[in-house]
């Protein structure tokens, strides 16, 4: 809200939010002073009163988030979306002063979800860089790991079952992975995880006024952050209506709605309005949505995509580039009559299966925790308990996902939000169990969380991008050739071209780039130059001529460079890179 408000001012800079931000430091200071005095004693009560178990869960999970914090700091951003678009509108919005839509090649930049960019954009106005942006993405994920404990408490587990879910959570590698990254999959999963307890609070009882404001606030930044997120946001909320009705509580049920509604409009609203206004889909463009959302609902395509997410999610480590589970899948597929890779049921260019069980923080598999959470959500939901229908939504949003989302060779990272909201199930499952009286089921099931911890443990060690030993460290890769990690032969090419273009004295750059290539470097290569897109998808935002720069830097084959930049402008080109100075 604050980023929309000083916007439409035109004060989105460097000092109103400072001031901004500084006020907000000393309310904070004042007001959470006298909780933060008593973190210290609980904290020594608890220690003094667990046992070694938790005292090692305790110890395990503090450093793996310290270890987490150290490569975010360590680590520049290097994400490849966060490349071709998540930063970039950044820079774009930092130097406009606003966040309206501004010409572009690479729509994704304005029909994406902005929510965890607004947040980024907070810190690059305040530093005046990238150096924090990691942070964000850590800071869901620890939040996440409060939220998981928190669920399993309110569900009725005990103080070993809020270890257990912290634990599950706090080291499925996808989430250690995204915690050092510029991605948005965490900060969604904050947000949802945000409703679930705020619903799960307002069970039984009279929903107060300010409760209704913190589940309007939380649903409006799923909405804002990432849609996919109300696949299970949306069920909560139906939940606490019809808990509310139930209680007979109508007034407040219907008021409480309204005031959710209107929130969610304010917080998303005027983002969902420049999206509708400039492509007639709040949604987006036609090619970006179907690229995505699922274009046949009949039962055995959905059972298709079910069945392909699940394998890429429990995908164990295997030899081979063919994970075994696929073929059965896809021999069910064309029994079924369905194909695997058409493009109305898969991410467009994408073929399955796919390998997706090495530590990469795009892709990798929780094989280990994700059957953890499938079967404790399969037993409690038969099992006559306060978390029955908390799991029984908890299906309902998974069908849900797999109704409207493809199945894509990534698309382990896009459900941490579910993931988040099953982790308390799994460890509502674990915790009876590890007070069995058989030593043999204690030690089997502790021997299944050391597994899960240890791939964790791996996931931080040796995970890509961003690994802490071995080739490619952030201890011994430079911070430019750990931005381009992924690429490393762009990153020849764009450092040669961006020092021709500096050195040329130029100050205004044009991009000229494809759907799919890095503009972000760019704006660290050329700093303090005005960069602005010679191309354009939006039809009411026509691009800028090329007579009105003074250098143009080319990401595209050569054949492409050459159809913008005129010959008499001498264009040079090194692998994939081309640049062009104005003649004088």
């Amino acid at each position: 809200m604050l980023v929309e408000l000083l916007s439409a001012v035109h004060l989105l800079n460097r000092a109103a939010i400072t001031v901004v931000w500084f006020a907000a430091a000393l309310a904070l200071g004042y007001f959470g002073l006298p909780f933060f005095r008593q973190v210290v004693p609980k904290l020594r009560h608890f220690w003094s009163d667990a046992g070694r178990a938790e005292r090692i869960i305790a110890v395990l999970l503090g450093g793996l988030f310290l270890t987490d914090l150290v490569i975010a700091l360590v680590a520049p951003p290097n994400n490849f979306d966060s490349q071709t678009y998540h930063l970039p509108k950044i820079e774009h919005w930092a130097a406009q002063g606003g966040v309206e839509f501004y010409p572009t090649v690479i729509d994704r930049q304005l029909a994406m979800a902005p929510g965890a960019e607004y947040i980024l954009l907070n810190l690059r106005l305040l530093t005046g860089g990238d150096a924090f942006y990691n942070l964000v993405q850590l800071a869901a994920g620890v939040g996440g790991v409060i939220i998981a404990s928190r669920i399993a408490a309110q569900l009725g587990g005990g103080r070993r079952a809020q270890l257990v879910a912290a634990l599950i959570f706090a080291t499925t590698p996808i989430v250690l992975l995204e915690a050092t990254s510029t991605q948005t999959d965490l900060v969604v999963a904050f947000w949802v995880g945000t409703v679930a307890t705020l619903v799960l609070d307002e069970r039984g009882r009279r929903t107060p006024w300010p409760a209704m404001l913190l589940l309007g606030a939380a649903a409006g930044l799923t909405l804002l952050t990432k849609a996919t997120g109300l696949v299970a946001a949306g069920p909560l909320l139906v939940w606490w209506f019809f808990g509310q009705l139930r209680a007979r509580h109508l007034a407040r049920a219907f008021a409480g709605t309204a005031i959710v509604v209107g929130l969610m409009a304010v917080i998303a609203g005027p983002y969902l309005w420049r999206v509708q206004t400039t492509y007639a889909n709040p949604l987006g463009p036609d090619h970006l949505r179907d690229s995505i959302t699922m274009q046949r609902h009949d039962p055995a395509s959905v059972l298709i995509n079910a069945l392909r997410i699940a394998e890429t999610t429990l995908q164990p480590p295997q030899p081979g580039d063919r994970p075994v589970a696929a073929a059965p899948i896809r021999a069910l597929a064309h029994a079924l009559g369905v194909d695997p890779d058409a493009r109305e049921i898969t991410y467009w260019g994408a073929t399955y299966p796919y390998e997706s069980w090495p530590p990469d923080e795009d892709r990798v598999s929780l094989p280990v925790q994700g059957a953890l959470i499938l079967i404790g959500a399969a037993v409690l939901v038969r099992r006559r308990s306060p978390a029955r229908l908390y799991a029984a939504l908890f299906w309902v949003a998974m069908l849900a996902y797999a109704v409207t989302v493809k199945w894509q060779p990534w698309g382990n990272r896009l459900i941490v939000f579910l993931i988040l909201l099953g982790t308390p199930l799994a460890a509502l499952w674990i915790e009876p169990l590890l007070r069995y009286r058989r030593r043999l089921v204690v030690r089997s099931m502790s021997a299944v969380l050391a597994i899960g911890a240890l791939a964790g443990v791996a996931a931080v060690s040796v995970g890509w991008p961003r690994r802490l030993v071995g080739p490619g460290s952030v201890f011994t890769t430079s911070h430019m050739d750990e931005r381009f990690i992924r690429r490393p032969e762009w990153g020849r090419d764009y450092q040669w071209a961006a020092a021709a273009v500096n050195a040329s004295g130029a100050k205004r750059v044009g991009l000229i780039q494809g759907y799919n290539t890095w503009e972000y470097p760019w704006w660290i290569l050329l700093k303090g130059d005005d960069l602005v897109s010679l191309q354009s998808l939006q039809p009411d935002l026509p691009a800028p001529k090329i007579d009105t720069v003074d250098a143009v830097v080319c990401v595209d084959p050569p054949i492409g460079c050459h159809f913008y930049i005129p010959q008499e402008w001498h264009p040079q080109t090194q692998g994939s890179v081309t640049y062009a100075i104005r003649p004088r």
